[in-house]
């Protein structure tokens, strides 16, 4: 990436070199508007499986952009719920890869949920369903860019955002898009949730997998001719406890049964069973290594038949692939008198696909707060500032 000399900037160096604390002073000066958006966003209802509530917030989100001079595009779904790129290309910058900012605009509340829970302030927390997980993350972003073009501060590339609308499901309807941006794109930062109240950022995500275990056995009357039947909930019983042995706590690695089916009648030998199995791994070896020893199993009863279906959908984001982006973040932040660590967790996100192709991730860019997908839910209302300038600051930085 070029220096600072080549630059096509309306500011002088010495601005160029202070612009962190100017973005943070810019910001805080504009915390109120931060927390209005904030309350509108997360009054807009967007359950994952509701397109019409999706779509709604979609088309606010549009024209949040739209008044800040960005070419927006909201992309039709069929099923899922629109999904929103927008583009922001600031004098200089054309003929560069962009940066990419992923997020999503779906939540993990029904409709209905902002009733119980309604949108309120509190002790300098921001509470109501999607505060915190993600819709704080929109806001940032929107605010970043707008303290930019407001210090006339123009990032050397183009700012490309992708706001999907199912990540809470699968990211089934948008995992193509978000490939095929990335690709294009010199590095991607994802809007998640920052890692709880301390603002980590994420610079490692777990792989995150379904299987499905199903096992065909033979009916029988369990009192008059038991011995002719093949147990399927006993066969699933078997499998289940050889996949325990799997679990590597100390290393991340967990294989979980969290739903089973079985059986009709107590009178009668089950001949079918199934299980809905979790996966984790914290790198690409152990997730391979996982699904080979899943592909490779075999019945244990004389009669049986096993079916696995399924596997990883989102490869890990192990820390090579933010390692560079920290170290700026990290450096950026000091500059603004802010404090910023690092973690790992266990749940996986959209920036798992972008690491997967190689493009370099820094996840938990988003607000700082806790409680996600519970009644309790929360952000803290000093870190949306803070953190749009971060946001600002790397942008500007890249």
């Amino acid at each position: 990436m070029s220096g600072g000399t080549s630059r096509m900037n309306t500011k002088t160096d010495t601005e160029i070199a202070g612009a962190p604390r100017a973005l943070l002073a810019e910001l805080r000066r504009r915390a109120p508007r931060l927390t209005r958006t904030l309350s509108r966003f997360v009054r807009a209802e967007s359950p994952s499986t509701d397109k019409p509530a999706l779509d709604r917030l979609a088309r606010i989100v549009a024209a949040e952009w739209r008044r800040r001079g960005a070419t927006v595009r909201v992309l039709r779904q069929s099923v899922a719920g629109d999904q929103v790129r927008v583009e922001w290309r600031p004098a200089g910058a054309h003929g560069r890869a962009p940066i990419l900012l992923l997020g999503h605009l779906d939540t993990v509340y029904e409709l209905g949920t902002l009733q119980r829970t309604p949108f309120r302030l509190r002790g300098g927390r921001a509470f109501g369903p999607g505060t915190f997980d993600m819709k704080s993350g929109l806001v940032i972003a929107l605010y970043a860019v707008e303290a930019l073009r407001a210090l006339k501060l123009r990032p050397r590339r183009p700012i490309v955002c992708l706001w999907t609308s199912d990540e809470e499901i699968g990211s089934h309807a948008s995992r193509a898009a978000i490939e095929r941006q990335a690709r294009a794109s010199c590095a991607a930062l994802v809007l998640e949730p920052a890692g709880g109240t301390r603002g980590d950022l994420k610079t490692a995500r777990k792989g995150v997998g379904e299987v499905t275990l199903e096992v065909t056995g033979r009916s029988a009357h369990a009192g008059l001719d038991p011995r002719s039947g093949v147990n399927a909930i006993l066969e699933l019983s078997l499998q289940l406890a050889r996949l325990q042995r799997l679990n590597q706590p100390a290393r991340g690695v967990t294989v979980s049964a969290g739903v089973i089916h079985g059986g009709t009648r107590s009178n009668v030998i089950p001949d079918h069973a199934m299980a809905l199995i979790d996966l984790r791994a914290p790198s690409l070896r152990e997730m391979r290594s996982l699904e080979r020893t899943l592909r490779a199993l075999r019945p244990i009863l004389p009669g049986a038949k096993l079916s696995v279906r399924g596997g990883f959908n989102r490869a890990p984001l192990e820390p090579r692939m933010s390692k560079g982006l920290y170290a700026r973040a990290e450096l950026l932040a000091r500059k603004m008198g802010i404090s910023v660590g690092q973690c790992s967790v266990g749940g996986g996100s959209d920036g798992n696909f972008t690491a997967a192709i190689g493009v370099p991730t820094l996840d938990g860019m988003g607000g700082v707060g806790g409680g996600a997908h519970s009644p309790s839910e929360f952000v803290q209302l000093r870190s949306l500032p803070e953190r749009a300038a971060l946001l600002a600051a790397l942008l500007l930085e890249l």
